[in-house]
């Protein structure tokens, strides 16, 4: 068992040393996550439909489609509760594959009418967003999985050293906890539908995914501006390295915050947005360094042919 300051040590070094984001990597998923129930270990894993050399079927524009409408089901049940106080409508929930349930989520008691008017603008978006995708889809839509918006969250804040390993995090509880908790979403959004572009063929798919693509970065722009107004710089970067050391060996997550300086935008040196692959994606929603096919915010796994993380242990 690893101990929390080891573990938080080696988050907050992993952006910058490559041995210590080695460490920290299997420290993580041996300890760090594993051991709150958040993520299996084990089980057969097909290969992500992202990877280098997949299969025609693999990255069928469907399949692309199929695994966006998945992470669209998250975001859109952690801000439908967040707001609205309850879930998404049943007739947005069915399709192929094991239809879920979400466990936790409650309306959040907003004290700030901009964090309010932030959260009820962004439900709307990301409810439009599953409806969307379903029809676009045509009848070849997956069902929504099982979703955890309790422990899953638990899990992340206690791995990230936001926590102690005897407390929980509710991000339902306050305005604070709700916007670190969307953090954790909006960012890994822009970077997937970046990463999955250049593999969709049709261009009337790629139009909309384009279009979503935009969406999510002005959602990803309003919550670190909120969260760099609130000067939650800390919590944020702890949470912004927890993601960049399951993901694998690259520096692709960056702070709000740097060299006291506010840094809404991430970019790279050519001022474009990062990129992730389905791999890199599911480590960070399954929260765990492992290859697997289920754990953390989905505990059973994604629905579709696109369901399996990358291998970023050392």
């Amino acid at each position: 068992m690893f101990g929390k300051k080891m573990v938080a040590d080696m988050i907050s070094r992993s952006a910058e040393n490559e041995q210590d984001r080695r460490s920290f990597l299997k420290a993580a998923g041996v300890a760090g996550l594993g051991t709150v129930g958040a993520v299996a270990l084990s089980g057969t894993a097909t290969q992500s439909a992202f990877a280098a050399d997949p299969t025609p079927e693999e990255i069928s524009d469907s399949a692309i489609l199929n695994f966006a409408l998945n992470l669209e089901y998250l975001e859109a049940q952690f801000y439908s509760y967040a707001y609205f106080g309850k879930g998404l409508d049943d007739n947005l929930l069915t399709g192929s594959g094991t239809q879920g349930t979400v466990t936790g989520g409650k309306k959040v008691k907003f004290k700030s009418d901009y964090i309010k008017d932030y959260a009820e603008e962004i439900a709307g978006d990301e409810i439009s967003h599953v409806a969307f995708l379903r029809k676009a889809l045509d009848g070849q839509q997956v069902s929504m999985p099982d979703i955890d918006l309790k422990a899953s969250f638990t899990a992340a804040a206690r791995a990230a050293d936001l926590i102690s390993s005897k407390q929980t995090f509710d991000p339902f509880a306050n305005e604070n906890n709700f916007m670190l908790a969307a953090f954790i979403f909006e960012d890994v959004g822009v970077t997937a539908y970046k990463g999955a572009a250049p593999l969709i063929s049709n261009k009337t798919y790629l139009e909309a995914a384009a279009g979503i693509l935009a969406v999510e970065a002005y959602h990803a722009g309003i919550i670190r501006s909120a969260l760099y107004r609130r000067e939650l710089w800390t919590e944020t970067r702890k949470i912004s390295n927890l993601r960049d050391a399951v993901d694998g060996s690259s520096d692709d997550d960056q702070k709000i915050r740097v060299d006291k300086t506010a840094n809404i935008v991430p970019t790279d040196e050519n001022g474009l947005a990062y990129s992730r692959d389905a791999g890199d994606v599911l480590n960070i929603v399954y929260l765990t360094p492992e290859k697997v096919t289920e754990g953390g915010f989905f505990p059973s796994g994604v629905n579709g042919t696109i369901n399996s993380s990358n291998d970023n242990t050392p």
